[in-house]
């Protein structure tokens, strides 16, 4: 039988952390999912049980993620996975943005993920154990044109989960950062997805490529169930990943990538070594 643990979720009424909910409800696993919109949380989910617990809360405010935190434990007693899943695109180059635009979009996909982690890693301290899922996206190894902040907030999770990982593996907490390509989810959607209000038509190739992502909502290729499942399977896992990329298309832009950070480290090789003091 299934050990039952307990999982909170952030960005849980749409996409990837719907699909986990449901999964784990179905699973008979304890769950607290976050929303910023609670009653859209419990629509969506389509259930009250003893193990659900749904929770409103403002990621970019520690206070509320950290009463959430609270509430959780209370409630199951553990903490034993997170799953970091809120976030939004936003598309634009940097010119085009605003401060505003740009820092709204860090404060849910980055600085929301932070006050997770800041206010769940006393219990993972205290209890030994816990595994921290961060999901980025592959935009945060690879960037794509027309897409500059969406793919600093992403480069920006894949950064701190690599060291984060360091830093708690004494206390047995494991750290995974998945990298999804396309799902057939709605972030390409109005209500998930920003769009710089200022445009300068002079980026001709950065709209372009907008145009070329947003025809894309509703055919993308990757099944959001099967990435659902992947993350909890890895979940299960008594040494699981530190990075995990999800969609054939993901896995092929990350080999690219890997090539040509090698033929680029390379092409300067001498030069990078060449910088000894010698006094």
């Amino acid at each position: 039988m299934e050990k039952i643990r307990t999982w909170f979720i952030t960005g849980a009424s749409k996409g990837f952390g719907l699909s986990l909910v449901k999964q784990l409800l179905q699973a008979g696993q304890n769950v607290a999912a976050t929303s910023r919109d609670l009653k859209a949380l419990v629509d969506a989910v389509g259930v009250t049980a003893p193990n659900f617990l749904p929770l409103q809360v403002e990621l970019s405010n520690e206070d509320s993620v950290g009463c959430a935190i609270h509430q959780t434990n209370v409630a199951f007693s553990s903490i034993d996975v997170v799953i970091n899943n809120a976030g939004y695109g936003i598309g634009g180059s940097i010119e085009e943005l605003s401060d505003r635009e740009t820092r709204n979009s860090f404060e849910i996909n980055v600085f929301g993920t932070l006050n997770v982690i800041r206010m769940v890693m006393p219990y993972m301290r205290i209890q030994k154990s816990g595994h921290i899922i961060n999901i980025s996206s592959i935009a945060g190894i690879t960037g794509t044109s027309g897409w500059s902040v969406y793919a600093a907030t992403k480069f920006s999770v894949v950064g701190l989960s690599e060291v984060l990982a360091q830093d708690v593996a004494e206390f047995g907490v494991k750290v995974t950062v998945v990298a999804p390509g396309a799902f057939r989810t709605n972030f390409l959607n109005a209500d998930s997805i920003n769009i710089a209000q200022h445009t300068i038509p002079e980026y001709t190739e950065v709209h372009n490529a907008q145009k070329m992502m947003l025809q894309k909502a509703g055919k993308q290729i990757g099944d959001p169930e099967k990435a659902a499942e992947a993350i909890i399977e890895i979940a299960h896992l008594e040494n699981p990943p530190l990075y995990l990329l999800l969609g054939e298309d993901a896995y092929n832009r990350a080999m690219t990538k890997l090539e040509k950070l090698k033929k680029d480290y390379l092409l300067n090789e001498e030069l990078s070594k060449a910088m000894a003091y010698h006094g």
